[in-house]
């Protein structure tokens, strides 16, 4: 057998060994400043999208994606959400007295019954990468997924179930490479992200490239990519010791981003390009176009929706004041 044969059996049979990924962290311990005052009493990851709160299409997508366990990590005056992803026997009841058969199937479903969530404090805000190791003792040694709550992947732009973070954690079970999903941006805005170095190389949605540098906000002019880090990740189990010896960075906080430098220097990470497109739900313009995009989908809505913009709703795009009546 070949070296080059021996190699590839050698890491199928390390692949095969390593425990799959069936657990997502979701950090909700923010204060969600970018979006005050809307969120000075209201969470930001329960701000409405059209019918449901922006972390149930998260949490949906981790199931879809095949995660069975859900560690939510959370901050004391973010008890809506943990009451969200709670049985309400009283409502429950209330909807069965009523006989308002298909909402109390909507609330049964908002977690299904072979999946957990649960729910860890972040004691005191002090970063991102701080968050994430607040799961460490749920989660324990083993793979995990990293969701941020304020980036929605467009469910009517792939299939969830095996695009996307479904596709990524597929991809690690098979390889035990870490993954970071991506997404093309304009040029002109690449200083506003985190971009990938992928060596030149610009993978097809729904493919992967080795990242050999991730860099926070280039300059327009020396970014090596306009490819953007958009809030998905696949990490290996090595990134929990990486981040308990991280120490604080920008605003003295644990940022993620460093650790994953440090990941890359003991093991490949790729790139994954996003299928469809995502929404940046943590940006009031942002949370605006996807409320408008997902109401114009909505099954049950979208129909009306577009009906009255189209009777009500005059936009003069060549002025300056866009003018309306409704």
């Amino acid at each position: 057998m070949s070296s080059v044969a021996q190699n590839n059996v050698a890491s199928t049979q390390q692949s095969s060994n390593m425990p799959k990924v069936t657990k997502a962290v979701i950090p909700v311990a923010g204060l969600g400043t970018r979006m005050l005052p809307a969120t000075k009493a209201i969470p930001k990851e329960m701000l409405p999208l059209v019918d449901k709160p922006l972390i149930q299409y998260v949490v949906a997508e981790a199931v879809a994606a095949g995660i069975t366990e859900i560690v939510l990590v959370t901050h004391s005056s973010k008890n809506s959400i943990e009451n969200h992803f709670d049985t309400s026997f009283e409502l429950e009841a209330t909807l069965e007295k009523r006989v308002k058969r298909q909402l109390l199937e909507e609330v049964r479903a908002i977690v299904p019954k072979n999946v957990t969530v649960i729910s860890v404090r972040q004691p005191v805000a002090k970063g991102l990468g701080d968050a994430i190791l607040c799961a460490r003792s749920v989660v324990g040694e083993a793979p995990f997924v990293v969701m941020l709550p304020d980036v929605i992947v467009d469910q009517y732009h792939s299939d969830l179930k095996q695009d996307n973070l479904a596709a990524m954690i597929k991809r690690f079970n098979d390889t035990s490479v870490s993954q970071i999903m991506v997404e093309p941006v304009p040029q002109e805005r690449v200083n506003q992200y985190g971009i990938v170095d992928l060596n030149g190389q610009q993978p097809a949605a729904g493919n992967t490239a080795p990242i050999k540098d991730m860099v926070e906000k280039p300059d327009v002019d020396t970014a090596p990519s306009n490819l953007s880090i958009t809030g998905r990740y696949v990490l290996s189990h090595n990134t929990w010791d990486i981040l308990d010896y991280t120490p604080p960075g920008a605003g003295d906080e644990v940022q993620l981003t460093d650790a994953l430098h440090q990941l890359l220097l003991m093991e490949p990470i790729e790139a994954y390009e996003i299928v469809g497109k995502s929404h940046d739900c943590g940006s009031k313009l942002g949370y605006m176009v996807a409320n408008l995009e997902y109401g114009l989908r909505c099954p049950n809505l979208g129909d009306d929706f577009k009906a009255h913009l189209t009777e009500n709703v005059n936009f003069d795009l060549s002025s300056n004041e866009n003018r309306h009546s409704a």
